[in-house]
């Protein structure tokens, strides 16, 4: 199987990310049951990857009913799962080389929404080849998610990933596009159908616990260097307000937003629906088809 222009090192960097995420996943998952906390599994499937040896991505993603993305825990968040629908959204990078995944654990009582998700995931990744539009992918994706009665999240797409960068071109639609990208050897891609019982559409909330530095410069505030100083080493990837030393982190966080060094993620909420489901796999274009690197990831009954 032929990875075009990616050098060994790199692949095998994405398949080890790959291969983390697929473990920690299956096991994060296992423990979204009423009662336990969103931080707990949070922290678990953190310091799982850390115990690995890979780097964060991104922070984990816990989405609830409406949300669709951006969601992670506060510092000292004691929020428990309840009947409710989650997405659980996970990334790991191995020497900057990242995989992205996510699944749905529904206990809400609407498994078909999540298995909308999940199958139009299937058709995509099972349409990838080089030459192929991703507009073709995102019809895919739609005539699986229609067909269940469901909407696509249309405002949300996936993603093309390269190193220490989980969020590039090509973007993969979730509905069907007449003209659009041709994939190619090589390309490394995240397919990330959300289906939903709304019209389609995410707008942002107000929470914000997610950063990512954008810039630099000088602050005059102490605090905020401090955390500036802890930020760097997040290489440019996203970040938790969490993971900052700091218990007061929140207001130098604020400054360095007004000083444009710092941008926040507000959570993504669905406007007019109750439930977003959401599924995801990380992989690479090949010369007959593609490679899934998180393909370790399997459904519970």
């Amino acid at each position: 199987m032929s990875i075009g222009p990616l050098d060994d090192d790199a692949v095998d960097s994405y398949r080890e990310a790959g291969a983390i995420l697929s473990d920690v996943m299956n096991e994060a998952r296992a423990m979204v049951e009423p009662g336990t906390t969103h931080l707990e599994v949070a922290a678990y499937a953190e310091d799982y990857i850390r115990e690995e040896g890979a780097g964060l991505a991104f922070p984990v993603n816990i989405s609830i009913d409406a949300e669709a993305s951006h969601a992670t825990p506060g510092r000292d968040d004691e929020t428990v799962f309840g009947e409710e629908m989650v997405c659980l959204d996970i990334g790991v990078h191995v020497n900057g080389y990242i995989a992205d995944a996510a699944v749905t654990v529904d206990h809400s009582g609407t498994p078909d929404l999540a298995d909308a998700a999940e199958e139009s995931l299937a058709a995509a990744v099972d349409a990838v080849a080089p030459g192929v539009e991703v507009g073709y992918i995102g019809g895919e994706i739609e005539d699986v998610i229609t067909s269940y009665g469901y909407t696509p999240v249309l405002n949300l797409t996936g993603h093309g990933v390269q190193q220490y960068d989980a969020h590039t071109g090509p973007n993969i639609p979730n509905r069907g596009v007449e003209r659009s990208v041709e994939l190619e050897v090589g390309q490394v891609i995240a397919i990330e159908p959300f289906a939903t019982d709304g019209r389609g559409k995410v707008t942002e909330g107000t929470d914000e616990e997610i950063y990512e530095q954008v810039g630099s410069g000088s602050v005059r505030d102490r605090r905020a260097r401090k955390v500036l100083e802890e930020i760097e080493a997040f290489e440019n990837l996203p970040f938790a307000a969490r993971w900052l030393d700091n218990s007061r982190a929140d207001i130098a966080l604020r400054r360095l937003k007004m000083a444009n060094i710092v941008k926040g993620y507000p959570v993504l909420k669905e406007d007019d629906g109750q439930l977003v489901s959401q599924a995801e796999h990380t992989l690479i274009v090949t010369e007959d088809g593609c490679e899934v690197t998180t393909a370790g990831i399997h459904s519970f009954d």
